[in-house]
């Protein structure tokens, strides 16, 4: 009785949260669709499904990764630290980061959208990118190499790489960045930091857990700017038709039960890798008792259900509406309404992303409450609004992605100087997992839709949004970070004149007192 109510009490907390999160985003667009940005029926029946699909994936998927996916990372490192076999876990690190790469439905959907580039080249440059850069993280928590140290060294020479590349390559590189680090990426090489971590017993090895998703994100920009010089895109790309038409509510749900198998099989072949790779541990190591691998065999179904209904939902609910929104927005008179609509709807849409949610938590637990999941979620919000503005600014002026990146990084490494390196990783590694499928499927047609209405080129405008979401957030968290040890700062000087104080007083008064 007690299970089942904590059970229930659990799926309530989840829903909460998911509804927190997925209804702001309803409530802008059926606003902007009944006043300044009419949409078609069949487009806003599409975006009210997709929404409630979404809502149940969250559900879901959240769930799931509280009882799988975070485990299961946490057993495979720490049964990789108890091995003290360094090479043993560089290689499994190599091939994690490789096979999980490459099943990220993100980096499917721009792959897609790449031109002249072969699908499965791009996927598999970025896919070698993110598993050697989760080697240089791992050695990085083993040797206890500073962070701000590699980061300062890997963007100067991503951006030095920028320089050398054509200009139409430039925002797919950055995006590539942000897009491998989703729902399947992040769960696990999170966890698996915190199990590895366990290798160091010093007082930093907490600490150092965090930015491996900040360095995998690396890696992928270094390997599309290196494909970039051997291949040069050409031509504008075109999106195609997005928004679908439907007679009546049958038509509707055939359109949506058309694209679930599909959904199913690409998340089945998503977490096959994972799968694959935990069984193995589990026959050769870990061999957990049969209840705790049948509670991580049912948050991976409920991972499964979760991913399928989230991203059944986003694609063909919130894709759609998301490109016509945009594209009727930058016909407007006033098009640069375009810009405070995008930063009120990223402020928002950052708290749908699945992989938020597991940041924020592990954050929380990590920094024992020091730093909520709460203040995390509005750091991430601020900094979500700030980079869907300027992203907007760059759809409508046409300007280089470059202008926003090398001021932003530069900004954010810094302002690594004068903040507690916990701060640093924890945004580093945010920017990552901030651009996950809610940017790829909703703010990436809203830019492509305005891009479209503006007659600009959809590769050097529309694309670099994720970068762009990537970006922000290493700023904004790093200032609260500032903002902390600044209060802290206050507090210790208070406490340093209230004892100066108490010496200065006489006996009487310390005896009244």
């Amino acid at each position: 009785m007690h299970i089942v109510k904590l059970a229930a009490q659990q799926l309530q907390e989840k829903l909460k949260e998911s509804l927190s999160a997925v209804l702001p985003i309803l409530g802008i667009v059926l606003l902007l669709s009944f006043t300044i940005a009419p949409l078609s029926a069949s487009t806003l029946l599409c975006f009210l499904l997709g929404a409630l699909l979404l809502v149940a994936g969250m559900v879901l998927f959240n769930l799931g990764a509280d009882l799988s996916m975070t485990p299961m990372g946490n057993r495979i490192g720490a049964s990789l630290a108890r091995s003290r076999s360094v090479p043993l876990v560089l290689a499994v690190a190599f091939l994690l980061g490789f096979f999980i790469t490459i099943s990220e439905p993100d980096l499917q959907v721009l792959a897609n959208q790449v031109p002249a580039v072969p699908n499965m080249t791009l996927v598999l440059a970025v896919a070698a990118g993110v598993g050697a850069f989760l080697v240089v993280a791992l050695l990085r928590m083993l040797i206890g190499i500073s962070l701000r140290r590699l980061l300062i060294v890997f963007y100067l020479a991503v951006f030095a790489l920028a320089f050398l590349v054509p200009a139409d390559f430039l925002s797919v590189a950055f995006d590539s960045g942000g897009v491998t680090t989703g729902p399947m990426t992040v769960p696990f090489i999170m966890a698996l930091g915190v199990g590895v971590s366990a290798i160091r017993d010093d007082r930093h090895a907490a600490s150092d857990s965090f930015g491996l998703v900040a360095l995998c994100s690396i890696g992928p920009i270094l390997a599309v700017l290196v494909l970039g010089m051997v291949y040069a895109p050409e031509g504008n790309y075109a999106a195609s038709n997005l928004i679908p038409e439907v007679s009546d509510s049958a038509g509707l749900w055939q359109l949506f039960a058309y694209e679930i198998p599909h959904y199913m099989q690409e998340i089945a072949g998503a977490l096959a890798p994972i799968i694959i790779f935990f069984a193995v541990f589990q026959l050769a190591v870990l061999r957990l008792p049969g209840r705790q691998l049948a509670r991580i065999c049912v948050g991976l179904l409920y991972t499964f259900a979760g991913l399928v209904l989230f991203l059944t939902g986003v694609n063909v609910g919130f894709l759609p509406a998301g490109y016509a929104l945009g594209g009727v927005l930058a016909g407007l008179p006033y098009r640069w309404i375009l810009v405070p609509v995008a930063m009120i709807v990223g402020f928002f849409i950052v708290r749908a992303e699945p992989a938020v949610y597991v940041l924020n938590k592990q954050v929380e637990e990590m920094t024992d409450g020091a730093i909520s999941a709460s203040s995390m979620g509005t750091a991430l919000s601020i900094g979500m609004a700030v980079s869907l503005g300027l992203a907007m600014v760059r759809v409508l002026t046409g300007i280089s992605i470059l202008w926003f990146l090398i001021p932003g990084y530069a900004i954010a490494l810094g302002i690594s100087f004068f903040v507690p390196k916990i701060y640093t990783a924890i945004a580093f590694d945010s920017g990552g997992v901030a651009s996950g499928p809610m940017t790829a499927t909703f703010l990436l047609p809203l830019a492509q839709g305005a891009c479209t209405a503006v007659g600009g080129n959809m590769v050097t405008d529309a694309f670099g949004v994720v970068a762009m979401v990537a970006m922000t957030p290493l700023i904004t968290i790093q200032l609260m970070g500032v903002a902390a040890q600044l209060q802290h700062r206050r507090g210790a000087l208070a406490e340093a004149r209230a004892e100066r104080a108490f010496r200065q007083m006489d006996e009487d008064a310390i005896i009244e007192l």
